[in-house]
């Protein structure tokens, strides 16, 4: 499945950006950029990204683009190099929903169902677990398993379960974690990601490595991590490496 964007957060804190055009609009996308500490400039001046809020906004577009400025048209996505997305904050952890232009209406939507279900300590479990990151390394020293550590610890219903663990929560944990080699099947009955079951989509996000038949789709597999081996196989591995070996076949 191809991505239509590449998701990537900008720090913009004290960078110029272009800010160009009046009105609602523009004060929106105002007030986003003095969040993020940008130097607010005008078309005149060098910036490598510019915001355009024009009712009529195509020649302004095209001179920006021919210096090799990466624009956002307000309200015109196919002018847009980039969109801005709409954010839930919970500093440092950032959501963003984007639509690619689609629908601003549905990504607003999304975020505030989001915000009533992401707490507001999720960002002191984040500055938590960045405090931790020594310590942990020094008792779990393989990368292996200290992900597996983390994985284990902050699913549903863990001990750093995102959904209800806070800071405190990190200085009664002790980083350890039980490490079992284990295969699991998964067999699909349609080559729709959106036919994932739960269990089977919670298993392709845990995996350490995923063996899979020739023929599993490709957006199937992109639901694992993205740092997860993919092993093409007919069969699953009769020896189980260690952590979680995940396999996959479609079904006959």
């Amino acid at each position: 499945m191809t991505l239509h964007s590449l998701p990537v957060f900008l720090r913009l804190a004290g960078r110029p950006v272009m800010l160009i055009g009046e009105g609602d609009s523009a004060d929106a996308k105002r007030r986003l950029l003095d969040r993020v500490g940008a130097t607010i400039v005008g078309e005149n001046d060098e910036a490598a990204l510019a915001i355009v809020a024009l009712d009529d906004p195509d020649a302004t577009v095209a001179r920006l683009k021919a210096r090799g400025v990466l624009v956002n048209a307000v309200d015109r996505p196919d002018l847009c190099d980039f969109t801005l997305p709409a954010i839930v904050d919970r500093s440092p952890v950032i959501v963003a929903i984007g639509t690619g232009g689609a629908s601003a209406g549905l990504a607003a939507a999304l975020r505030q169902r989001l915000e009533s279900l992401l707490p507001t300590t999720l960002g002191g479990l984040a500055d938590a677990l960045y405090a931790v990151r020594a310590r942990l390394k020094a008792s779990l020293p393989d990368t292996d398993a200290r992900r597996r550590a983390l994985a284990q610890a902050l699913s549903e219903g863990g001990a750093l379960d995102p959904l209800s663990a806070d800071a405190a929560s990190v200085d009664s944990w002790h980083g350890d974690a039980s490490c079992r080699s284990t295969i699991e099947a998964i067999r699909l009955s349609s080559p729709d990601p959106d036919n994932l079951t739960l269990r089977q989509a919670r298993l392709l996000a845990r995996a350490d490595r995923v063996v899979h038949a020739p023929d599993v789709p490709l957006a199937i597999l992109d639901r694992a991590r993205a740092d997860a081996p993919r092993i093409v196989s007919v069969a699953p591995p009769v020896d189980p490496a260690e952590g979680l070996t995940v396999f996959v076949e479609m079904a006959r």
